[in-house]
């Protein structure tokens, strides 16, 4: 697949191994997270074999919470009885840093961004335009937050996106799924990560599979 494609693994932090944190904001534990963590392991080391940019995204937030969103801020001000802090901490919180098993490695971009949306007031974009990148692999924590909105916006600035089903999860199998469903149908290409790598991949299941996305019972519908 060459160079012209970037892998973005997002937001594999350790503030996913605060449950405590999670839970007083009411958001339950992250489904498949030790195989999810082992497969994006093998990916990054697949994708730098072939000569793949590797970026890196950390969520970060201001200690004080000043540039929250007002969702945000309100979620930590009706959690404020509880003695726990917001998962997402400063650039300095241990649960800021990314995991062991998938850390950086020397070559690769690390970009803080402080939304959902790697795109958004970040240097992701003029990064991969002088890297001469069109295909992302948009890889890691959140399914249905942060992977499936930087997808978005990808496609949005004209890149070609993939997802790899086996190395993306989030806080729940039934809103993991659905958020792979939602990119199907916008034609984002979702797959096993070793077969987007694969040398014959040609990233066209989106536009040759029927119904990409939809359910039998949408599909049912059709002409009726």
């Amino acid at each position: 697949m060459g160079s012209r494609t970037a892998l973005i693994m997002i937001d594999m932090q350790n503030m996913y191994l605060q449950q405590e944190r999670r839970s007083a904001l009411g958001w339950p534990p992250i489904w498949n997270f030790d195989e999810v963590v082992a497969e994006c392991a093998e990916l990054l080391a697949a994708a730098r074999a072939q000569g793949m940019p590797v970026i890196y995204t950390r969520q970060t937030s201001r200690a004080d919470g000043a540039d929250a969103t007002p969702s945000m801020r309100r979620l930590l001000a009706a959690s404020a009885e509880s003695d726990e802090e917001s998962p997402i901490g400063d650039d300095g919180d241990w649960g800021s840093e990314v995991l062991d098993a998938v850390r950086p490695e020397p070559g690769d971009i690390v970009i803080e961004k402080h939304r959902w949306d790697a795109f958004f007031n970040t240097d992701l974009d003029p990064i991969l335009r002088n890297l001469d990148v069109t295909r992302l692999i948009v890889a890691g924590l959140q399914t249905n937050v942060c992977v499936e909105t930087t997808s978005r916006t990808g496609m949005m600035k004209n890149f070609d996106v993939a997802v790899p089903l086996d190395a993306v999860s989030t806080d729940g199998e039934a809103l993991h799924r659905a958020a792979l469903d939602s990119l199907r149908v916008l034609y984002v290409e979702v797959a096993p990560w070793r077969e987007l790598l694969a040398e014959d991949a040609e990233w066209d299941r989106r536009f040759t599979t029927p119904g990409y996305g939809r359910t039998a019972e949408d599909l049912a519908t059709i002409g009726a």
